[in-house]
Order: C-alpha cells, then sequence, then structure tokens
C-alpha cells in the first residue's frame, strides 16, 4: 500500500497538472466502467447482504453515480477556469484571480452500505479536478470489493486510480498516509479516528458521519403523505443509509394514525414481507445482533414496539422486519440506528420539536413536512443540518448541482459537483502586479510623503 502511495505521489509531483482532455477521459472511462459492469455490482452487493434488489441499487447507486459523473464532464472544463478576484483599490492596475490546481493525491474510505455510489461519488470528483486517487473499501462488502477492484484494473492505470482492499488494520494504515485529501464516510466514532490518524500529517479531511436525522411533521402536513414519504426513504436498504429519517417528531394526537397508515404503507409495498424480493436484509450478524439488543433495551425500559409486518426477525436470513417504537429510551433514543426502525416522538407545540432537535448533536439530514411558508422559514431559520429535503427525504443527495456533507458531529466539509471539486482542489490565489505601480511609493525611508499616503490609506 506504501509503495503504490509513493508511486502515485511521483507521478503526481512530476506531472501536477492534468488538462481538461486527460480528465474528461478519466470520468469517460470512469462512467464505461460503470455501465458495463452495472449488474455485476448489483450481483455482487446483493451476495454481500444476502438480499438486495437490483432495482435498489440501479436507484440508490447507479443513477446517482452515472448524474454525477454526467454533470461533472458538462461542467469540469468551466470549474478549472481561473475565476477573477477584485484588486484592491490601491493596488490597481494590478489583476488578482483564484486558480485551481490539483491537491495530488486522494485518499477515500467507503462504507459498506453504499459502495457504489460512495466510491464512485468522491471519485469523480476528484477525477475532475485533476487528482490521483486511492480507494480504500469496505471488509464489510468483500464480495463488491473483489468485483470494483478487478475493474479498476482493467480500465486504470494504477498511477492514476488504485484500490486498497482490508480490514481495520488496512484502514488504518490507509488514513495515516501522508494524502493530500482524504475523504471518509463512515460512522462519527470512526470518523474521529480518521481525523487523528490524518492530523499527524496535517492531511486535510472531508468528513462525511451521520447521526440521527429527524424528520418533523408540522401539524399542518397531509399526514399519509409525510408516512409515504419517510417509510420510502426509511426502509431503503432496509434502514441501512446514513440520511435514513432516523425518528419522527409529530403532533401527539397523530401518533396512532401514523402507526396504522405505516403498517398499511408496508403492506403494499412489501407484500409477503419474509419472502419479498425487495426487501433487503441486514448486511451481516453482528449489525443485526447491534438492532436486536437495542430492540430489546428498549422494550425492556418501557418502550412500546408496533410491529409493521407480520413478518418476524430472522437471525438466520439477517431479515429485520420493520418497527415503530413509542417511548423509546437508550440506544434507540440516542444513537444512530441504521436499520428499519423507527422511534415517533409526540410533541404538544412545534417549539418543543424544535428544541428537542436543537438539544442535540446537529444531523446530517433534516426532513420538514409542511405547506405553511411561516412555519418552514422557522424550521429552516432554527435547525442547522448538512442537508434538507422538504416535503420528502433523502432527495437532496441525489442532487449533483447541491454540495452534499454533515456539520459539527455529522461531519465536515461537502463534496458532489462544483462543491467537491473545489473540495478537493487548491484554490490558488493569485496576483499579478502591473508594470507600472506605486508600491516603491510605500517603502522606506518613512517620510513625509509615506505618512501623507498612510492618512489617506487609513482614512485617518
Amino acid at each position: 500500500m506504501r509503495k503504490r502511495f509513493d508511486s502515485m505521489q511521483a507521478a503526481a509531483r512530476a506531472q501536477p497538472f492534468a488538462d481538461w482532455p486527460a480528465r474528461a477521459a478519466r470520468l469517460r472511462a470512469l462512467k464505461r466502467m460503470l455501465v458495463e459492469n452495472r449488474r455485476r455490482f448489483a450481483q455482487a452487493i446483493a451476495r454481500d447482504f444476502g438480499q438486495r434488489p437490483q432495482a435498489e441499487t440501479d436507484l440508490a447507486e447507479i443513477f446517482p453515480a452515472l448524474a454525477g459523473i454526467r454533470h461533472a464532464l458538462r461542467h469540469g472544463r468551466g470549474w478549472m477556469r481561473r475565476r477573477p478576484a477584485r484588486t484592491g483599490l490601491w493596488f490597481r492596475p494590478a489583476r488578482a484571480w483564484v486558480q485551481p490546481r490539483p491537491l495530488g493525491v486522494v485518499g477515500i474510505v467507503v462504507p459498506w452500505n453504499y459502495p457504489v455510489f460512495l466510491s464512485i461519488g468522491p471519485l469523480t470528483d476528484a477525477l475532475a479536478a485533476g487528482n490521483r486517487v486511492m480507494v480504500k473499501l469496505s471488509e464489510h462488502a468483500p464480495g463488491f470489493a473483489e468485483a470494483f477492484a478487478e475493474t479498476v484494473a482493467e480500465h486504470f492505470d494504477p498511477d492514476v486510480l488504485a484500490v486498497v482492499m482490508g480490514g481495520p488494520e488496512v484502514a488504518a494504515g490507509f488514513t495515516a498516509l501522508p494524502f493530500d485529501h482524504l475523504l471518509f464516510t463512515g460512522s462519527t466514532k470512526v470518523g474521529r479516528q480518521v481525523m487523528q490518524a490524518a492530523g499527524a500529517n496535517l492531511t486535510p479531511v472531508t468528513l462525511e458521519l451521520g447521526g440521527k436525522s429527524p424528520a418533523l411533521v408540522a401539524p399542518d402536513a397531509p399526514l399519509a403523505h409525510a408516512v409515504d414519504r419517510i417509510m420510502t426513504g426509511k426502509l431503503l436498504n432496509a434502514g441501512q443509509t446514513c440520511i435514513a429519517p432516523d425518528y419522527v417528531l409529530l403532533p401527539r394526537a397523530r401518533v396512532e394514525e401514523f402507526t396504522a397508515l405505516a403498517r398499511d404503507w408496508v403492506g403494499r409495498h412489501y407484500p409477503r414481507l419474509a419472502a419479498n424480493p425487495d426487501y433487503s436484509r441486514i448486511i451481516n450478524d453482528a449489525q443485526f445482533q447491534r438492532l436486536s439488543d437495542w430492540i430489546a433495551e428498549a422494550q425492556e425500559s418501557g418502550a412500546a414496539l408496533h410491529p409493521l409486518s407480520d413478518a418476524a426477525p430472522d437471525a438466520g436470513r439477517l431479515l429485520m422486519p420493520p418497527l415503530i417504537v413509542t417511548g423509546a429510551k437508550g440506544a434507540l433514543a440516542e444513537q444512530e440506528i441504521f436499520g428499519p426502525v423507527l422511534p415517533l416522538i409526540p410533541y404538544d407545540k412545534l417549539r418543543e420539536a424544535v428544541d428537542h432537535i436543537l438539544a442535540r448533536p446537529r444531523p446530517l439530514a433534516f426532513y420538514p413536512f409542511t405547506g405553511n411558508a411561516e412555519t418552514l422559514a422557522l424550521l429552516l431559520g432554527t435547525v442547522a443540518a448538512g442537508g434538507v429535503t422538504v416535503n420528502d427525504t433523502l432527495l437532496h443527495v441525489a442532487q449533483p448541482g447541491l454540495p452534499f456533507g454533515g456539520v459539527g458531529a455529522s461531519g465536515m466539509g461537502a463534496w458532489h459537483g462544483k462543491a467537491g471539486f473545489d473540495r478537493m482542489s487548491h484554490l490558488m490565489p493569485v496576483f499579478r502586479q502591473a508594470r507600472l505601480n506605486g508600491a516603491g511609493l510605500l517603502a522606506p525611508p518613512y517620510g513625509a510623503r509615506f505618512r501623507m499616503l498612510m492618512r489617506w490609506m487609513l482614512r485617518l
């Protein structure tokens, strides 16, 4: 791994600036690789999960990844252009501008839950910015990792793009490499370790973490619509989504109706859930046991469980049916759930719901449901989150024109489109002095002329 990094770094130093034709060729190779191996990747992911439908991989991974590549091909040349900047009055007729330049070698750490999109997406930004990239894939999705590594080797020079596989020790070594930038997607706990490792090399980081992303149903919101969109976002990939709605805040009088509508929704969209091919499995035994333990803990502490399906949990098949919990305590109330379990938290006044969110770490996503302009203005002006989708869930992440990132405990920095290009570039400021200029008037000796100029410049 270190040898590969050293080779990449030497190549980056020897050829520090890739022109647009070279960058576009790499992006087209990435697109071709993805299109040609779409089914192979989906089948590998399905084996890693035990069951995940091709439709979910196409919708949540292939589609946004391709959209991001197309967006970069369409706009990347413009992103590369130097950007004029204003020159201070006293320095005219000099000129100033910002020149985006590649950083060099970028490291990307990919999680297991959406391994296509969360590798291809940041990779698109890094290649568009002219960098060379090393990608560390998750050991929890070994089938995909093997397929991805093989296809990358077929389509890319190893000094442009290389894949690293392995467990925690390999990941620790990877994050300790002196990258020019490091992007990590995963848990807040591991994110702290990544930031600490990167700090030893003063490597700048982009951290996409997670947290408890709330959905807030305002009193005026049509409840059937809110349930439809919240359940859609929650049960995609069986809830194993970093921006899935983690819990719902709603008026106290509507809790029972929400639960009934949610059960009806599951029955219509996932009939015969135990044998339904459209419902994903939990990734592995450890994650299934974690969810089971958290549910048991909540029940023992007095929470009420509201199954949304007649199917029973099946540890052997890693099947976790969707579940609503009221009165949740313990880990379900405090930790990111990352599964098909949805706590409902009632409120009597809207301000109580807002205060509940504000009392906790800032989430990666926020989902307000309201048709009232004043209510929406209040919520958007009060709640700080990494990103927001109004009257729906998840969809802000699919917009290549919007930055995607966290804030506070949910992360730092953002990628996607131009925001990702800028994040993966050094925006180098350039000042070009004019041939005729007055800089010499400010040189020593500091006599009467200098004092007169200072009075003008300082407005004394």
